[in-house]
């Protein structure tokens, strides 16, 4: 089946990572935006997202929780959290930007990550090859976000670059260090990027309202999320 994204390849249906007792059922599409970086912010602006090779968006049975969410940089104001966040993290952490890389100490750091979170179970660690299939090998010009903490390498962030966007695909980071605030300082390096490189939004994924993990993508304003096929504004 073929569709405006690319090669239909499969329709993933799964219990839902973010409610309880949901079922997910995610199309994914095969597809390369490369040399096309206009198409990526078409559907970019059409709530998908990317995961490896592959985009997908929401079909949900009965259900509308997913709402993606963008920030219009220009517009945006930091909060005193995101001043607080930014002063401590630039004070220790170092931030480099370049091709994305898939090695072992970045796997054990994803890992570390997951259970440390609590969103996965000692146990189901993944491996290099995983890692590399989930965020190393891309259909899109992407970026890794590194940052470091002397020489120790404590967060990466993996986004993707379109002619007037930028997608936040994934962050993880040492969990033992949650007080400086790693994911949210990374959103707002990504900010940072994205007006220094003239970029008019930041997608942001997903927003789940019944989340606790979704709900600090709320408190950067403004911003926008697309309800029923419509962005809107949220001050």
């Amino acid at each position: 089946m073929s569709h405006r994204y690319g090669a239909k390849f499969i329709d993933v249906e799964e219990t839902c990572p973010y409610l309880p007792n949901r079922l997910a059922v995610l199309p994914f599409y095969l597809t390369d935006f490369r040399a096309e970086p206009e198409a990526f912010d078409q559907a970019l602006a059409e709530g998908v997202r990317r995961s490896g090779i592959f985009i997908y968006h929401t079909q949900c049975p009965g259900c509308c929780a997913c709402e993606p969410i963008r920030i219009p940089v220009e517009d945006f104001e930091p909060r005193r959290r995101h001043r607080r966040v930014l002063k401590k993290a630039e004070a220790e952490l170092r931030v480099e930007i370049g091709e994305p890389i898939i090695d072992r100490k970045r796997v054990e750091l994803y890992n570390k990550h997951k259970v440390g979170r609590g969103l996965g179970e000692p146990g189901s660690e993944i491996d290099l090859r995983s890692l590399k299939e989930f965020i190393g090998i891309t259909c899109c010009d992407s970026r890794e976000f590194r940052y470091y903490r002397g020489d120790d390498l404590v967060g990466v962030a993996i986004a993707d670059v379109g002619r007037q966007a930028m997608s936040a695909v994934y962050c993880y980071f040492d969990s033992e260090l949650s007080e400086l605030g790693i994911g949210n300082f990374s959103v707002l390096k990504q900010i940072e990027a994205c007006r220094a490189w003239g970029l008019k939004y930041l997608y942001l994924g997903f927003y789940v309202a019944g989340n606790a993990h979704m709900k600090y993508k709320a408190s950067y304003l403004p911003h926008e999320r697309r309800i029923d096929g419509v962005w809107q504004r949220f001050e």
